[in-house]
């Protein structure tokens, strides 16, 4: 209700000090209103409203509720189509990432964050420092993306993945069989 409240009296181009005299109301207490530092009562709210000519609905309703849905425009990186599946660019992020089959090989990346992996469909490699696994559908990996890492398809078929990147969250643990190293 604070940042409605700014607005409101901003819009009217109205300084606190000018809704302080138009209420009764001390500038701290509105600027503690404003920025939610105190809970509004009927009593402060009711002078506010009738000096900013608006209804008190206006000042205490209900923000709205958007759209949940997130409309989704799928791009193409490498060769692999990436799906956003979160609306805002805050952390973390997450992705539907479709792995053609012939990207199956490595090339080692390291950069800041945390890559969160889940096998909707295919086998997933997951190459991290020294281990060399292999995710099927249901299994789940995090890791800290500062360690060399990279992740594909086995070379068997298309790789389905939902991918939660970010640099915080809920950790979740590597679940996967150690493929055996190639003579």
């Amino acid at each position: 209700m604070g940042p409605r409240l700014r607005r409101l009296r901003e819009r009217k181009d109205l300084s606190l000090a000018d809704l302080s005299q138009a209420t009764g109301i001390s500038k701290s207490t509105l600027s503690r209103l404003e920025s939610e530092q105190r809970k509004p009562s009927l009593e402060l709210l009711l002078p506010i409203a009738a000096a900013l000519a608006v209804p008190l609905d206006e000042i205490g309703a209900a923000p709205g509720v958007q759209d949940p849905r997130v409309h989704q425009h799928p791009g193409r990186v490498d060769g692999r189509t990436f799906v956003p599946l979160s609306r805002h660019r805050t952390e973390p992020r997450a992705f539907k990432i479709l792995i053609p089959a012939a990207h199956h090989t490595p090339t080692l990346a390291t950069h800041t964050g945390h890559e969160w992996l889940y096998v909707l469909s295919g086998r997933l490699r997951l190459l991290l420092g020294e281990h060399d696994v292999v995710l099927a559908p249901g299994e789940a990996a995090e890791f800290d993306c500062q360690n060399p890492h990279w992740f594909g398809s086995t070379g068997a078929g298309d790789v389905e993945v939902l991918s939660l990147f970010g640099k915080q969250g809920e950790r979740l643990h590597l679940r996967a069989r150690t493929r055996p190293k190639e003579s």
